[in-house]
This record gives C-alpha cells, sequence and structure tokens, in this order.
C-alpha cells in the first residue's frame, strides 16, 4: 500500500530516552504533526478552521513499535487514507527512517471532523475536503493495510 509522504523531522535531543531511543510519547508528536500536515494538503487549514470552527479530533489511535530510532535519524511519516465516511477518516501512517528497509513504526487513527462550539459535533465534510480525501484514497496502491493489527479499526455501518 503505497501513502503520500506528508512529514519529515529531525530527531530533537530531548526526544531521546535513557536507553537512547526516542521516546515513546515523541512517535505521537510527530504524527500529530503528520496529521495537521495532510489537514493542510486536503484543506482543513488555519484559514478553514478559523472560517468554519471545524477540525479533526482524534477518536482512537493504534500504535505499534517495530523498530529503534536513534538521535541521529530523521523521521519521515506516509499517510494513506483506510476509509472514510461523511464525517470519519480512518488514517494508516507509516514512521520510516533512512537505515531501514521497512517502516519502524505504524499507526491507525480514527479522526471525527468537528464543529467546535460551546457544545462540539461532529459534521460532515464540506464537498472539497471529502474529495480531496476521496482522491489521497485512489491515490494509495490498494491492498491491506501493512501494520500489525492488534484489534480492528474500521468505520462501523450505523
Amino acid at each position: 500500500m503505497a501513502g503520500l509522504r506528508i512529514y519529515r523531522s529531525a530527531v530533537q535531543p530531548g526526544w531521546i530516552d535513557y536507553n537512547g531511543h526516542l521516546r515513546d510519547a515523541y512517535y505521537g508528536v510527530v504524527l500529530s504533526d503528520a496529521i495537521d500536515a495532510l489537514m493542510d494538503r486536503v484543506g482543513i487549514d488555519a484559514a478553514y478552521r478559523g472560517r468554519t470552527r471545524n477540525t479533526l479530533y482524534t477518536l482512537e489511535m493504534h500504535m505499534h513499535w517495530l523498530e529503534e530510532v536513534k538521535a541521529s535519524d530523521t523521521l519521515e511519516i506516509d499517510c494513506v487514507v483506510l476509509g472514510l465516511d461523511a464525517k470519519r477518516l480512518h488514517l494508516g501512517c507509516e514512521v520510516r527512517i533512512a537505515r531501514h528497509p521497512s517502516p519502524v513504526a505504524t499507526a491507525e487513527f480514527m479522526l471525527l471532523h468537528v464543529h467546535q462550539g460551546e457544545k462540539p459535533g461532529a459534521a460532515p465534510f464540506p464537498p472539497e475536503v471529502l474529495a480531496a480525501l476521496e482522491r489521497l484514497r485512489a491515490e494509495a496502491d490498494g491492498g491491506d493495510w501493512p501494520g500489525p493489527r492488534s484489534r480492528e479499526l474500521a468505520l462501523k455501518k450505523r
């Protein structure tokens, strides 16, 4: 499954733990930044958020650590749209480093398009955002999500 290279970041010195590896929490930071980059790519950018008060909320995240990341590494995040409906996005991300041929970590996200306000609530994606997400989904080369699964994350029919 081919993903879109959406984000790149050098490992910062403060992100390294006592074992000389990237701390667990910083995978989440980098992946959150990657989702922000994806939001910008599909039109859920700062201008959109300011104009509509809509954004994405993370409902669920499944993380798998597969290889060690060291201080000298640069993290590259590839994302693929695994599923999509009117309000939700099922996103798969691979964390890669140059010195290793396969992903060093994978993460799956279930994201919800939300209108923020006094009582935040789910809101449908506008047509142009939905179309951009559909294009990204179509760009993936098909097949199953290559990451390991602890339990299924999927869009359930309501």
